[in-house]
């Protein structure tokens, strides 16, 4: 999941206020003029790590932003040869701009990425299906210190991306209705388990993202999440919820969110409006919310859930598990 916010040192320190562990984010840079120190532009992100999935929390970076960024953000400078660094600086740029543009709709959950044992086999399946993605990508995350690689190569392609610009290279940014949504190769299990997982909160994994939509979609969401997922959902009061090994997606109509998370409204339609963790222990996450001066609420099934408008924009759900 990817939660993009404003000020991404706000998001930060909420974060620990909610009892995860978020490392410093990183943020690429480089002089604005010949000489100059390393600026900070483009994308600034960090993660809050689970086993084998993380929500990534995210800002767009522009020129005198740096002070929304929290002080031990790590500058990144760009390196690559002098015929390839225009190419990345455009790159970079377009990933800010496609978060401002996120931003501009409403500050809160953007991206869903949905993880596969065989992303290639996706990609072709997908195709052959007639949804539109912009094809198998890669990028590299750091590594956490002391793994054994000093990078891990993350495969993923984003639905709805444009056709490949067969001048540059380049392929648009995937988006639907409610944002960036894909598919991303199984992250490594060695360079995960060295991440810090153990957060205060207890939490141990992403367990459900709720995308709400309006009535009337209902049915045609139904229809292209089946697809995208290549499986059946099955009904739960009003909402339809898509099984997904170990996670879900609960798609749920409008109608229906104030009495699934009471006193929710949609910031737009469609929207991500929830996320929902696992914690070791619900009474002990209580505790630390409220010792921290956290707003929650409860479900009508027994979960807590902190509001959107205390989460910079999405309900934040802590269930048992």
């Amino acid at each position: 999941m990817g939660h993009i916010v404003e000020d991404l040192a706000e998001a930060s320190v909420l974060y620990g206020r909610l009892g995860f562990v978020v490392p410093p984010p990183s943020c690429p840079a480089m002089p604005r003029s010949e000489g100059g120190a390393p600026e900070p532009f483009g994308a600034a992100n960090t993660h809050a790590d689970f086993p084998d999935s993380f929500l990534e929390l995210a800002t767009c970076v522009k020129d005198g932003d740096s002070g929304r960024l929290p002080a031990d953000t790590r500058l990144v400078p760009l390196e690559a040869p002098a015929e390839v660094l225009p190419l990345l600086v455009e790159r970079i740029g377009e990933t800010g701009a496609n978060l401002a543009a996120c931003l501009a709709r409403f500050q809160g959950l953007h991206i869903l990425m949905f993880s596969s044992p065989a992303i290639d086999e996706a990609a072709v399946r997908l195709t052959a299906a007639g949804v539109r993605h912009g094809g198998v990508n890669t990028v590299r995350r750091a590594a956490p210190s002391g793994a054994d690689s000093p990078v891990e190569t993350i495969r993923y392609l984003e639905i709805g991306g444009q056709e490949p610009n067969t001048a540059t290279g380049t392929v648009g940014a995937g988006t639907v209705p409610e944002g960036r949504v894909g598919i991303v190769a199984d992250l490594d299990p060695g360079i995960q388990s060295a991440r810090h997982l153990d957060h205060p909160n207890g939490a141990t994994g992403l367990a459900e993202a709720m995308l709400c939509v309006a009535d009337e979609d209902l049915a045609a969401t139904h229809h292209r999440y089946a697809t995208y997922l290549n499986r059946s959902p099955r009904q739960e009061g009003r909402a339809l919820i898509f099984d997904l090994d170990g996670a879900a997606l609960k798609l749920i109509p409008k109608s229906a969110l104030p009495t699934t998370l009471p006193g929710e409204e949609p910031p737009a339609l469609p929207a991500l409006v929830a996320y929902t963790v696992t914690v070791r222990d619900l009474r002990l996450a209580r505790d630390l919310l409220h010792r921290n001066g956290v707003p929650v609420r409860e479900t009508p099934a027994g979960e807590l859930f902190v509001p959107a408008k205390v989460a910079l924009g999405t309900a934040v759900v802590f269930r048992a598990g």
